[in-house]
Formats: structure tokens, C-alpha cells, sequence
């Protein structure tokens, strides 16, 4: 039997929210964006926090990287939940210390 292992973004903000994703952590994800940070999901504007309610925390998400680009502010993800199953999903962020100000999802 193999163990499969979960990539997680080389970006060191990054990183710790696709963890905060994976574990679940709620106060973790949300400590890590700025007071206002917005977000997009197929290219469409969208309340971040109803999102992660609903995509992450409300359905089990997880994050698993499949190709990183340099610098580590972009990438494809193998992303799941419980609502949509597993999709192969663009994230882009941006990151302004050591924490994130806006990123953008979407289907690939």
C-alpha cells in the first residue's frame, strides 16, 4: 500500500494557509489574511469569508499542490470538498507581509 503525501505551496504565507485549509483551522486561515481582503472564484468578486465558510470549512477542503510557479504565489491545485469533489483549481495570491491581501480561484 503507498502513501500519498500532500505538496504544499514553497511560499512561507502560502504555505501556512493551504495548512490552516487542510487542518481545518479556522482562526489560523483567518489570522493569516489582512482586514480586508477580497478574493475571487471563477473570476467573479465573491464575500471571502461566506466563501470559506461554505468551501473550506463547511465541506472538509483541501489543498494539494501539482505545479508551483517561481516565487510560489501561483499555482495548480488538486483541490477537494465535500460539495464539488476534486477539480483541478488556479490560485494566485497576493501577500503583503506576512500576510495574504487577495487571492483568486478558479476551475482549470
Amino acid at each position: 500500500m503507498t502513501t500519498k503525501t500532500t505538496r504544499l505551496p514553497a511560499h512561507p504565507v502560502v504555505r501556512r494557509f493551504a495548512e490552516a485549509i487542510n487542518r481545518g483551522d479556522r482562526a489560523s486561515f483567518q489570522g493569516l489574511l489582512t482586514p480586508n481582503a477580497t478574493m475571487t472564484d471563477d473570476g467573479r468578486a465573491v464575500d471571502l469569508a461566506a466563501w470559506a465558510d461554505r468551501e473550506i470549512f463547511g465541506a472538509n477542503g483541501h489543498f494539494d499542490v501539482r505545479r508551483e510557479d517561481p516565487g510560489g504565489l501561483g499555482m495548480i491545485v488538486a483541490y477537494r470538498n465535500d460539495i464539488q469533489g476534486a477539480l483541478s483549481t488556479r490560485w494566485d495570491f497576493t501577500v503583503k507581509g506576512d500576510r495574504i491581501s487577495r487571492f483568486e480561484t478558479g476551475q482549470v
